[in-house]
């Protein structure tokens, strides 16, 4: 009698989810990637993007290739993200994010060494070192420190800003559908903390790193 290994359904039910959530995106969106200041790669980066909606990550991660796709985390608020079953499913079995908590008063594991550790394991992370959605006329929030001290903590990981531009027309804030509009996932020069670089300093040059992205007048997309 021939036996088979049993099949996790829990993965085929993530898996299925994927496929489906990265078809959904391209169609809403039509969301394209544009590789300006460097070339997929393999190897551990993080990639740290402005911050506008709860599917910023999710464009992000459907316009890397898919061998990037596989090992690419999120970071993202565990309080959101358990919520709900749903959420959690999403969180746990499609995007294996990496969930932190964020308020330091209850925080029982520290979410620079989540991180670190994710990276050490072979892992690329999405973070958003606004720490909050950018709910402003401004173009960036002030950076969370953050950024500095998980580069402070991985000093030989590239650092690459993403410029995610139109999410915020395409699922504005209050409304219950999205509006089918073109968005633009830009990818800059990779960067790294430099020997003796203050904190104010660094989130600083990350920050201007990112806004040079930025479309110019007239040419969004």
């Amino acid at each position: 009698m021939t036996t088979h290994p049993p099949v996790d359904i829990r993965s085929i039910a993530g898996r299925l989810a994927a496929s489906a959530t990265i078809g959904l995106a391209r169609l809403v969106t039509g969301v394209r990637g544009n590789w300006q200041g460097c070339l997929p790669a393999r190897e551990p980066r993080i990639y740290f993007a402005n911050h506008n909606s709860h599917g910023d990550f999710i464009l992000v991660w459907t316009v890397f290739p898919a061998v990037l796709r596989a090992t690419a985390r999120p970071v993202a608020a565990r309080d959101y993200w358990e919520a709900s079953g749903p959420r959690r499913f999403f969180a746990r079995s499609v995007f294996d994010a990496v969930l932190i908590d964020r308020e330091a008063i209850t925080r029982s594991v520290d979410p620079i060494g989540q991180m670190s550790d994710a990276l050490d394991s072979g892992s690329s992370l999405i973070l958003f070192p606004e720490g909050t959605r950018n709910t402003t006329d401004q173009p960036l929030l002030p950076f969370k420190s953050g950024l500095y001290w998980l580069a402070r903590r991985q000093p030989g990981i590239d650092l690459v800003p993403v410029w995610i531009e139109n999410l915020n027309r395409v699922m504005p804030k209050g409304e219950f559908l999205p509006v089918p509009f073109l968005c633009t996932v830009t990818f800059g020069a990779p960067l790294r903390l430099a020997a003796g670089e203050e904190r104010q300093a660094f989130l600083d040059r990350s920050r201007d790193a990112l806004l040079a992205l930025r479309p110019k007048e007239g040419d969004e997309a």
